[in-house]
């Protein structure tokens, strides 16, 4: 679908959502979304990715399915969220790789989840809502729901997107504002929330709505992707990464039709760029150099967005999630690095 230029609202299974929402948060290509690969990269450079299985169809409901928020647990499911899923059928899934088995996990009335992570203190995994203004925690078995963050910060409510971890369990949110073209003023923001004590500050303002949020290998910076923008900002933190001390943009993605949606980065501080309107993913080294594109099969057809990509701590088996008018599917391929934390959700 086309991203409206004004919020207009349309019901999904009983809760009121503004096609923002589904748009904004979704990347939301401008036009008919491209497929096949990428013809800007070498064919050397070029990666394929193989179809793994099909996790949804589309909603009758939401007259769309997107999956997102792929990480791996503990035990090697493989969870992923459906943004766009009504109420009654799941949001949180997990899929076992070995058997293409996919299970609920967790469901609700109101809320329309857009990326998971499990957090590293507590080992639940936490969920943004976009619709809700607020990040919840489930136990992986989906039991035991939790409101970690909600409310208005700086008198503002939050749309949180996506999310990252440090090592101390604090969680850093891009906090996403749709930016009017062309006269709209940048809006979004990026948040911390204290894992200890959940208060919710802002750490940079005015950002082009950002999507995703991933720490570089040292731990000590962000990198930020901004939907509207179609760039990824370097944020640099203070020693508690409790402030940004500088920031720049640090890689401008030619996107076209396309969007930049979250992202990921693996052990040797490569950046995974998932895109929408175009199903495909970005992936550049730490200096900004365009390393390739992964892309699907130019065979598979109705397929508008690769938003989201884990790879499979310690390995380099990197899944990312994929999805269209032919439904959610997840997709696998070769990454150039061994997966870590920050490549493991968010």
């Amino acid at each position: 679908m086309r991203c409206p230029t004004n919020p207009h609202a349309v019901r999904a299974g009983g809760v009121v959502l503004g096609l923002c929402v589904l748009a904004t948060v979704a990347g939301c290509a401008s036009g008919p979304a491209a497929s096949g690969s990428a013809a800007s990269v070498p064919d050397d450079r070029a990666v394929t990715a193989e179809r793994v299985l099909q996790v949804t169809s589309v909603h009758e409901a939401t007259g769309m399915t997107l999956l997102e928020g792929p990480t791996f647990g503990e035990d090697g499911r493989l969870f992923l969220v459906d943004v766009t899923a009504p109420a009654g059928e799941p949001k949180v899934m997990s899929v076992d790789l070995d058997t293409r088995e996919v299970d609920e996990v967790f469901t609700d009335d109101t809320g329309a989840y857009t990326s998971a992570q499990f957090g590293p203190v507590d080992g639940r995994l936490y969920l943004t809502d976009y619709a809700g203004g607020r990040v919840v925690s489930i136990t992986p078995d989906g039991d035991d729901p939790r409101t970690v963050a909600e409310g208005r910060v700086k008198g503002r409510a939050m749309h949180p997107d996506d999310l990252a971890f440090d090592e101390a369990g604090n969680m850093f949110v891009t906090d996403s504002a749709y930016t009017p073209y062309p006269s709209g003023e940048p809006a979004g923001r990026v948040l911390r929330v204290d894992g200890g004590t959940g208060r919710v500050t802002v750490l940079a303002d005015d950002q082009p709505n950002p999507n995703g949020i991933s720490f570089d290998v040292g731990g000590d910076a962000l990198w930020v992707s901004h939907l509207d923008a179609n760039r990824i900002d370097r944020l640099v933190l203070d020693q508690d990464r409790k402030a940004v001390v500088s920031g720049h943009a640090a890689i401008q993605v030619d996107g076209g039709v396309a969007q930049t949606d979250s992202n990921a980065v693996d052990a040797a501080g490569n950046v995974y760029q998932g895109m929408h309107g175009r199903p495909e993913v970005r992936v550049y080294g730490p200096d900004g150099t365009h390393l390739t594109t992964v892309s699907v099969p130019a065979e598979d057809d109705g397929l508008q967005s690769a938003t989201n990509i884990a790879i499979r701590p310690g390995t380099t088996d990197a899944y990312v999630t994929v999805s269209g008018p032919a439904g959610g599917f997840v997709y696998r391929f070769d990454a150039l690095a061994e997966g870590t934390r920050q490549s493991n959700g968010g």
